[in-house]
């Protein structure tokens, strides 16, 4: 997670002065080298697809805990992946799933923004944002574990995806309606932190920002 092209160099994250919404290279989205879309199944990304065009169906938001959660021998093959799948992880969860579906609502922001970078106030709204917010507070602590890791996943050196998915944790840090998640997002910031370096930029930028800010205390 903390490579990034040899063409770049990586801004200060400790600057003082450093201002990363005008950061050039934050509008530059990166190139991946996988099919991301691959564990979403096709009848799932239809109707998440709908319901990021138009909030429909309605019931979307209902059922997405069930449809992220892992398959078990009685449910239909194909749809959340396989049965092995979670003998091998041991998770209720389907985790290369909720990694796609996080990664995927995020691009789709992303991509009907334009070139507008994403601030606070600008992702807070639409259907991708319901999404996120549905899942850091209806998920229990297993899956919201899983849910903020996979964000956590795509803060990596300055682009797009590293810019919009560091505002979207700031966002549900700071209009998160309990501790619980607030303790988690932490945790897991620091759980990477812990570890030896060197440390993805974009996890750097996010966890000063957290601590150094008082929209977040």
């Amino acid at each position: 997670l903390s490579a990034f092209p040899s063409n770049k160099s990586l801004p200060d994250p400790f600057s003082m002065d450093l201002k990363v919404d005008q950061l050039e290279s934050i509008k530059v989205s990166p190139r991946l080298s996988y099919d991301y879309t691959a564990a979403i199944p096709p009848s799932f990304k239809k109707d998440l697809d709908s319901y990021l065009q138009s909030r429909t169906p309605v019931t979307f938001l209902v059922e997405l805990q069930k449809n992220i959660r892992a398959p078990t021998e009685d449910m239909p093959r194909g749809f959340g992946g396989d049965v092995l799948a979670k003998l091998e992880t041991g998770s209720k969860y389907n985790i290369r799933l909720m990694n796609s579906l996080v990664l995927y609502v995020g691009v789709q922001a992303i991509n009907s923004a334009q070139r507008c970078p994403p601030t606070q106030t600008t992702i807070a709204q639409g259907a991708h944002m319901d999404i996120f917010q549905n899942l850091a507070v209806d998920l229990d602590n297993e899956g919201r574990y899983l849910f903020l890791n996979a964000i956590c996943n795509q803060l990596r050196y300055p682009n797009t995806h590293t810019h919009y998915f560091s505002c979207t944790l700031l966002h549900l840090f700071a209009e998160g309606n309990s501790d619980k998640l607030r303790e988690q997002i932490t945790r897991i910031l620091l759980e990477r932190l812990c570890a030896h370096r060197p440390h993805p930029w974009g996890l750097l930028i996010t966890f000063i920002e957290l601590i150094k800010s008082h929209d977040y205390r």
